[in-house]
């Protein structure tokens, strides 16, 4: 199966609705999630419709992060050590356990964990990665992985990291490096062309037939596929791929 969306509502959600089958909630990462506004979003979206979310940032971004800045709520500053980085602390865990009740409540398909590019490779990040990905790799949901910075000149750790838990993916843009190892869902997230992210990056027609070309080989290999846009024009984009691109999996 084949699921094609954007990193979040970037058009009214009636019209989005009948437009994707996947949404990739992006309000989870920023704020704590709020049951009661997921609740909402399930009841209001068609029955064969997907959701898949943002892990809450308290698990992956320290308090310092700017991403904290969008926050409505920002944890005790004097637990600044406790926060992010995938630590093994009770505040990240509280913070994940959070996170599952709102995939729970929203019957979400995967839960994308974004690190930030100041979660470098390293020793200690690595063990960290590897502590919090055992401890949460027994739940039911898809967990994604997208790490930043230093990690992608470190693809072997990425490798080895991935390859030992069954339901952790690695989190790619295809346009720019293949998911590794192989799983037998990709998850992809599109942030435009020219650097790590470009979100104004408009994808023209040569990129989305290359992006064709990649969804094409893996409908052989995998069960589930995910292209997710994350760019200022990813509602354009994601109608022009699936209508040019991938009509006849639909």
């Amino acid at each position: 199966m084949i699921y094609v969306g954007c990193c979040g509502f970037s058009i009214s959600r009636r019209r989005y609705y009948n437009t994707f089958n996947v949404v990739e909630l992006q309000e989870t990462f920023y704020d704590l999630p709020n049951p009661e506004r997921l609740r909402g979003l399930k009841s209001e979206a068609p029955a064969n419709f997907v959701f898949t979310m943002k892990c809450w940032q308290a698990v992956t971004h320290p308090l310092d992060s700017p991403t904290w800045r969008k926050s409505r709520f920002i944890p005790n500053t004097s637990l600044r050590d406790r926060y992010g980085f995938l630590r093994p602390t009770k505040e990240v865990f509280e913070s994940w356990e959070l996170t599952i009740e709102a995939a729970k409540t929203l019957n979400a398909k995967a839960i994308i964990v974004q690190t930030p590019p100041s979660f470098s490779y390293n020793e200690d990040n690595y063990r960290n990665a590897f502590n919090f990905f055992s401890a949460v790799s027994s739940s039911n949901f898809i967990i994604g992985w997208e790490p930043r910075g230093t990690w992608l000149e470190n693809q072997e750790k990425i490798t080895e990291l991935v390859g030992k838990f069954r339901n952790l993916v690695h989190v790619v843009d295809p346009l720019k490096q293949k998911p590794s190892p192989h799983k037998d869902v990709s998850y992809f997230r599109l942030h435009g062309l020219g650097g790590e992210v470009n979100y104004r990056y408009k994808y023209n027609d040569n990129d989305l037939k290359k992006l064709c070309t990649v969804v094409e080989k893996l409908t052989r290999e995998c069960s589930e596929i995910y292209v997710m846009f994350n760019n200022v024009y990813m509602a354009q984009d994601a109608l022009r791929f699936k209508q040019n691109c991938y009509v006849n999996h639909l």
